[in-house]
C-alpha cells in the first residue's frame, strides 16, 4: 500500500472504519457533528480518499466503503515516523517508545513480546 493519508482525509478513514460502508450524506452529518465541517468540505476531502484509492463511492446514494484497512494506514504511517525520525532504525524507535511508558505498559508489551 503507497497511499499518503492527510489528517482530514483519516477524519473520513475514521468514520469508515468505525460505522463501515455508509452513504456520503451519512459521512457528512457524523462529521459535522464531530468536527463543524459544512457538507460540501466532506464531500471534498471524500472526493480526495476516492482519487487515492482509499474509499470507493458507488451508487446509488454515492455509498463509501473503505479499501484500506486501519492496521494497514497504521502500518504504513509508523515506517514513515522510523523512516524520517529514526533513520529506519526500529531499535532505536522502540528505545526512544520504551523510554515514554509506564511500567505497567511495559510489563504489558513484554507479555507481548513474550508471545510472539
Amino acid at each position: 500500500m503507497d497511499i499518503k493519508l492527510f489528517d482530514s482525509e483519516l477524519k473520513v478513514m475514521e468514520v469508515l472504519w468505525k460505522e463501515g460502508e455508509l452513504p456520503a450524506g451519512q459521512i457528512a452529518r457524523i462529521l459535522k457533528e464531530e468536527t463543524g465541517w459544512n457538507r460540501n468540505t466532506t464531500y471534498t476531502v471524500i472526493k480526495k480518499c476516492v482519487e487515492k484509492g482509499a474509499v470507493q463511492r458507488r451508487e446509488p446514494n454515492f455509498i463509501c466503503s473503505p479499501l484500506v484497512t486501519k492496521e494497514q494506514v497504521q502500518s504504513q504511517e509508523t515506517e514513515e515516523l522510523i523512516d524520517k525520525m529514526f533513520d529506519g532504525s526500529r531499535e532505536d524507535f522502540f528505545a526512544s517508545f520504551v523510554n515514554m511508558i509506564s511500567e505497567d505498559e511495559a510489563r504489558k508489551l513484554r507479555n507481548m513480546i513474550d508471545k510472539m
